[in-house]
């Protein structure tokens, strides 16, 4: 079976899609950065 066709993106939208997933991606790492220290600053007390 064909595949059904795909909604393009303009540029606009893709630039967009790809500054919301590394924002999300910063803010992940952020998140694991502030668990490890208070894991840390926890454990060290």
């Amino acid at each position: 079976m064909a595949e059904p066709d795909r909604v393009k993106l303009t540029e606009a939208e893709q630039k967009a899609r790809r500054n919301r997933s590394i924002a999300i991606g910063v803010v992940l790492v952020a998140l694991v950065v502030i668990f490890y220290l208070v894991s840390l600053a926890k454990m060290a007390s």
